[in-house]
């Protein structure tokens, strides 16, 4: 095979204008990783160019559970948490979920739901309007719970920052335990216990953990205790393993970085999902016509945007409901009614989206982060708008939409820039009515007339991190010639998955390739041909959603030119035969 890691740059400055800058392997780490770990060149390179160390190799390439998952005993309230969860069952008590309305929350409350269930124990699944209740738990609502009969509340992927709720539900004799990974302050709701990694006095190391991670070490922390009681003496224990396929789902939908313990969730996750044992997400595979093995794109880009569009723009229960069903027609209805509030949001968003892109192309290019307000944008949409103009404009993102004199807004990031810590600061200084998330997003809820000053202060926190963020920098792992860039180089480099926050999908430059066909698909997507003057070898290539972008103009400008591409190699099965395309992120 054709030498695929070269290490000079072939651009300085891309035509985008971005700065393509490789990532450096030192000779020793390499050969060091190759001999160990009988690892092609290649994938040794990248390795060690990530600073994967000798001894951190076999964990990153065959993460396990076995070695990653931490006991779920280390985290503060974790043993009183599950004490009383476990109790409750017992004793018979009822036990209801408070989710959140994103994948995060259905597949947190999904897993609870279903562990419960497993051991006699049938919970209230409750999951808040994301337009007339807001996000986290509300007092009317917990409430409302404990009238039905709750004297258990478990939140899931929120609580951290109900404050004044929880005091409520305190008040009223309702136990209530908060399962979340959102930053919170140095205060702690009135709640039975906090489980949170992200707590300020929690020395934890696994901060990166999503709610649905938490959830399942609360499953497990849960399970060792009703063993402690006998409570499995005449009945088998559940296997808890048969959910990993949900808690990959909520792990990777959430961007957390797959990185330590989610890595090893995600890994082992997928593999349970290849057996599509979830009636649920088994469904919307069929009716997405996936056939492949699903892996991260189906989880990001498949199966989690059908489960988030009720929550959206529809009816907020319909992801648990689905996750849950064990009914087949029930799951089938579920997915219809899913895929249809799904095909309503994309509407939605390309109407935000278009208007939310004019005023960030309009705004200052030099400014560290971007402050988009509009009225009239529809709340579902916002979060999914800020993250097309992060991927756009490589910068922080808050999207606002504004009624009624109040703005609820959404926020997506950059690596190495903290976003859920600038909402707190912003909440803390008084610019804020509420707010929280964590480091890649967050939300927040403002006074129309504080738009302006919450700006500022966003614009000089983040004007030092930009700068040292190198946001319009591009990453790359290798460069390699268009007969390099073969099937066979493709799946070495899947070996080094799953890819995702923390730990991105390799990426690499082609060098000296005429940029033959390129062409409108879908009127926002473009697809060329790349070939080699000198060995004729050939290679498709697509870049998404470019339309309107310099990207996308640099590549038709380009028609019939010798160019260096940047991007990622696809490998995809076509009529049982393996294909190797690029999907391209820059051009130089």
């Amino acid at each position: 095979m054709e030498s695929a890691l070269a290490i000079s740059a072939p651009v300085s400055t891309s035509l985008t204008g971005r700065q393509w800058v490789f990532r450096n392997a030192d000779e020793r780490q390499v050969a060091a990783l190759a001999q160990k770990h009988e690892l092609p060149d290649v994938v040794a390179r990248i390795l060690a160019g990530r600073g994967v160390a000798l001894e951190e190799a076999e964990q990153f390439l065959h993460p396990s559970l076995k070695n990653s998952l931490p006991d779920p005993s280390h985290l503060l309230d974790m043993d009183a948490a599950a004490e009383r969860v476990a109790g409750a069952i017992v004793s018979g008590e009822r036990i209801a979920i408070f989710g959140d309305y994103d994948v995060d929350g259905a597949t947190s409350s999904a897993l609870l739901a279903r562990y419960f269930r497993s051991v006699g124990a049938d919970p209230i699944l409750y999951i808040p309007d994301r337009m007339t209740e807001g996000y986290g738990p509300n007092a009317a609502a917990l409430l409302a719970l404990q009238k039905r009969g709750a004297t258990l509340v478990i939140t899931v992927d929120c609580g951290t920052m109900a404050f004044e709720p929880l005091a409520a539900a305190h008040e009223a004799g309702l136990d209530v335990i908060v399962i979340d990974h959102h930053i919170g302050e140095a205060r702690l709701p009135k709640a039975y216990g906090v489980v949170n990694p992200n707590r300020l006095d929690e020395t934890s190391p696994h901060r990166q953990l999503a709610a649905v991670g938490l959830a399942f070490l609360l499953v497990i922390a849960v399970n060792r205790k009703l063993r402690e009681r006998g409570f499995f003496a005449d009945k088998a224990e559940p296997d808890l393993k048969q959910w990993l396929d949900i808690v990959a789902l909520g792990t990777v939908c959430d961007v957390v970085p797959l990185t330590g313990v989610n890595r090893a969730l995600v890994a082992q996750g997928l593999k349970v999902m290849v057996a599509r044992g979830n009636c649920g997400i088994r469904t919307v595979l069929d009716m997405a016509s996936v056939t492949e093995k699903p892996g991260v794109y189906a989880c990001g880009f498949i199966i989690g945007p059908r489960i988030n569009a009720g929550g959206r723009v529809g009816k907020s229960d319909l992801g648990v409901r689905l996750l849950t069903t064990e009914d087949e027609a029930e799951a089938l209805s579920l997915a219809r009614e899913l895929e249809q509030h799904n095909t309503e949001r994309k509407a939605i968003e390309v109407m935000v989206l278009e208007e939310a892109t004019a005023l960030a192309e309009a705004a200052d290019a030099a400014a560290p982060c971007l402050i988009i307000a509009g009225k009239g944008w529809h709340q579902g949409v916002i979060g999914i708008v800020a993250g097309r103009l992060k991927e756009r404009f490589h910068k922080p993102v808050a999207v606002i939409a504004v009624a009624d004199g109040i703005g609820k807004a959404s926020t997506r990031s950059v690596s190495g820039i903290d976003v859920g810590a600038a909402v707190i600061a912003a909440r803390e200084a008084g610019l804020l009515l509420a707010g929280g998330g964590h480091a890649m997003a967050a939300g927040f809820t403002v006074e129309e007339g504080k738009i302006p000053a919450l700006e500022q202060f966003l614009l000089q926190r983040f004007h030092s991190a930009t700068e040292t963020n190198g946001a319009r920098r591009l990453m790359l792992d290798g460069a390699a010639s268009l007969g390099g860039a073969t099937a066979e180089l493709a799946a070495q480099l899947e070996r080094l998955g799953p890819f995702g926050q923390g730990n991105p999908q390799v990426r690499l430059a082609i060098r000296n390739a005429v940029n033959l066909k390129p062409e409108w698909v879908k009127e926002q997507h473009v697809k060329t041909l790349l070939i080699c003057r000198l060995s004729n070898a050939r290679l498709s290539a697509i870049a998404f959603r470019v339309a309107g972008t310099k990207l996308g103009d640099a590549l038709m400008a380009t028609r019939g030119k010798e160019i260096n591409v940047a991007g990622q190699l696809r490998l995809q099965e076509w009529n049982g035969k393996q294909q190797v395309s690029l999907q391209i992120e820059d051009v130089g």
